[in-house]
């Protein structure tokens, strides 16, 4: 009687399951620390800032070797603007009296109307947005309204306001508000119609679909309205302290150095004008990235 025969051992072709696993740690292990180490924005983040210090760097060598008093070494800026704005005393946080009368009021200009134009345009987005009635009577005249160069219409609000905070303000809400709500507005109507189906069925109040569905869902684009609101605030805030009838502000220095020939501050202006940018939009890329992905992950 035949016995049957056993399979043949491919011990020789075949890892085991252990082996394989050695095999997989030692290959990838390393890969795994070295993306944990170096993530893909960690180095675009050193590339970002290795650019901008070898453009530093060729400034300054450059301003060295021609010498011109129209355009001056960083350094020299940078050690300008400390001595100017943040030399002050500690219970001051460093900041100096000219810090203190100039950057803090536009500072405080320009926080006021983009808090204002946010407000605004995220409520009259939703409004908006929510309703196609709306939406298609009110789209042509937002269109054109946004259209129209915010400075054009400065004029008319000097002579509604009169020269003074309260039309920097205006100049900066009028600015600011269209981004906000145009997206916003886009960002409600793509709102998930099966998730709004879904509410109903949860019977959901409309506040409770504005809180968990809505604005969720619109918060992308919120953001990206939000982020060149910011911009122009700040590029209003400037213009509108360079009219005549300002007496303090970042723009007010830009044009009170000019008439110095004090080219020093200029730039030293202009390198803080670019340094809170910089900063304001970095602060509010964290609030969004926060906000985004809560937002996400709190919808119906």
């Amino acid at each position: 009687m035949n016995q049957p025969r056993s399979a043949p051992s491919r011990s020789g072709s075949a890892a085991t399951p252990d082996r394989r696993s050695a095999v997989a740690r030692r290959v990838l292990v390393p890969s795994l620390l070295r993306r944990a180490l170096a993530p893909a924005a960690v180095r675009h983040a050193l590339l970002r800032w290795t650019v901008l210090a070898l453009a530093v760097v060729l400034w300054q060598l450059a301003a060295r070797a021609h010498g011109s008093v129209y355009f001056p070494p960083p350094a020299e800026i940078a050690r300008h603007a400390g001595d100017l704005w943040f030399s002050g005393p500690v219970q001051h946080v460093f900041l100096t009296d000219a810090a203190v009368a100039d950057v803090l009021p536009s500072l405080g200009r320009m926080a006021t109307g983009f808090a204002l134009a946010a407000v605004a345009g995220v409520a009259l987005g939703v409004a908006v947005g929510r309703s196609r009635r709306a939406y298609g009577l009110c789209n042509p005249v937002l269109q054109f309204a946004r259209a129209v160069p915010p400075p054009a219409l400065v004029p008319v609000f000097v002579v509604i306001f009169d020269f003074g905070t309260p039309m920097q303000i205006a100049s900066i809400v009028f600015s600011a508000v269209w981004p906000v709500l145009i997206n916003t507005a886009e960002g409600a109507r793509d709102t998930d119609p099966l998730r709004l189906e879904v509410a109903a069925v949860l019977r959901l109040t409309p506040a409770e679909r504005l809180r968990f569905l809505i604005l969720p869902s619109a918060l992308p684009r919120i953001f990206a309205g939000l982020r060149l609101s910011l911009s122009l605030s700040l590029i209003l805030m400037v213009f509108s302290e360079l009219l005549p009838g300002t007496a303090n502000g970042i723009g007010f220095t830009l044009t009170d150095a000019q008439s110095r020939s004090d080219l020093l501050t200029v730039w030293a202006a202009l390198a803080l004008l670019g340094a809170l940018g910089y900063l304001l939009n970095t602060g509010l890329l964290a609030v969004e990235k926060r906000l985004v992905g809560r937002g996400r992950s709190t919808t119906v």
